[in-house]
């Protein structure tokens, strides 16, 4: 099955009070979405958690000014800290997104269980070293979070929504090693009829409004988990840190942040459509431009670009400056960015330094000789080989999921 058709399926299961899974009930779906509701009526939105109301950020290593934003329980990159630091974002500089705080596990004492009726007997369990005696493997990939971008939603087109206000800086990539998810399922018996896979992560439960969402968990299709994923346990070369998800992290190249679910404790294998608050409440878009019922559940990330330039950089007059940036798409790679700065009046090709590559970004740079001191926009759209470019404005959703427009990033000429 497509993912689009699986998306479609579940969208559909979901409406017509088919969805299965911890006793979660279309009714009791419909009365947690009327939380939420009230939480944006009340300021509040994604990632006001558990963490943010204990007055503590969350997180464990250390984020100084000139590499984070902190956003409540979460970390974005400053773009200007990326300059010069290769195709790999350094772990120091990585986003942290978590909806409560960072738990510290110990390696050796871990355990994940897979079960469910999606495999052949009994539940299994796997131990750290269990886990790294599978084949390994490694790939490149970026993730990102599904609300990345969102500030511009109000910043730059005037649209209400409610999340954590990010800018461009909720996504990275790294060079990720662990084990197949295949290899984890084959092991632990998976069976043919399998449907659905759901790992969930041992970072406390998550709570807002007064609403008990339980541990961050969310379903994919079989073949999805048979495809590209990684139960991964290092980064960059190095065992994973506790806010990337020590000991093992899921990595979901091309789909949304949340599908890569950090600090694994268990794997549901079902034999029927599963849902949770994070493909159902949480992760589909709502609004006026969408059905009542709100879409299918997000999967595959949009085009974005991002310059590698603080927000009103200083640039000098009558010199020529080397802009750089980085694109990216969940739909392909990229095969084409264009610049503009002029506000868009005109548009330049940039020079790409790599390949367009499925789940990864490219960089890319573009010289710049501005003449007359005073306030300017740069612009980055990028395509990817799906034929898709970012467009001038972005559809609105009342979660702020999914900005894609070109974003117009000010600076200086002095």
């Amino acid at each position: 099955m497509s993912e689009r058709a699986y998306d479609r399926d579940r969208l559909r299961q979901f409406l017509s009070g088919e969805a299965a899974g911890e006793g979660l009930s279309r009714r009791r779906v419909l009365r947690m979405l009327s939380a939420a509701a009230g939480l944006a009526a009340a300021g509040a939105g994604i990632g006001a958690g558990t963490a943010a109301a204990a007055g503590r950020p969350g997180i464990v290593k250390p984020l100084p000014a000139e590499l984070f934003t902190v956003r409540d329980t979460n970390a974005e990159t400053n773009w200007a800290a990326l300059r010069g630091t290769g195709y790999h974002t350094p772990v120091d500089r990585f986003f942290v997104r978590n909806h409560t705080a960072t738990p510290v596990l110990d390696p050796a004492r871990w355990r994940l269980t897979v079960w469910g009726g999606g495999l052949r007997g009994r539940a299994a369990e796997f131990s750290y070293d269990d886990l790294r005696s599978l084949p390994a493997v490694t790939s490149s990939a970026c993730l990102e979070c599904a609300g990345n971008g969102r500030s511009y939603y109000a910043s730059q087109q005037g649209d209400r929504v409610t999340g954590t206000p990010w800018t461009l800086g909720a996504v990275g990539a790294a060079r990720w090693r662990g084990a197949r998810l295949s290899d984890v399922l084959r092991a632990a018996g998976l069976s043919r009829r399998a449907v659905d896979v759901m790992p969930r992560g041992l970072d406390p439960v998550y709570t807002a409004g007064g609403t008990d969402y339980g541990h961050v968990r969310r379903p994919m299709p079989v073949a999805k988990a048979l495809d590209d994923v990684l139960l991964a346990y290092e980064m960059n070369g190095r065992p994973l840190l506790p806010d990337h998800g020590c000991p093992a992290r899921l990595v979901v190249p091309s789909w949304v942040g949340i599908a890569s679910v950090k600090w694994v404790g268990d794997i549901e294998v079902s034999d029927r459509p599963l849902f949770s608050p994070w493909n159902t409440v949480f992760y589909r878009l709502f609004g006026s431009s969408y059905p009542p019922g709100g879409s299918a559940p997000l999967t595959r990330q949009p085009v974005r670009s991002a310059f590698e330039a603080a927000p009103g950089e200083a640039f000098a007059a009558g010199r020529g400056h080397r802009l750089t940036g980085r694109s990216w798409s969940g739909g392909g790679g990229i095969r084409r960015v264009e610049v503009s700065t002029d506000d868009g009046a005109s548009w330049r090709e940039a020079r790409l330094h790599d390949a367009p590559r499925p789940g990864g970004w490219v960089r890319w740079s573009t010289h710049w000789h501005p003449q007359e001191p005073g306030p300017a926009r740069l612009m980055a759209r990028a395509t990817d080989t799906a034929g898709t470019t970012q467009p001038s404005r972005s559809v609105p959703n009342d979660q702020g999921f999914f900005f894609d427009a070109v974003v117009r990033h000010p600076v200086r000429v002095v």
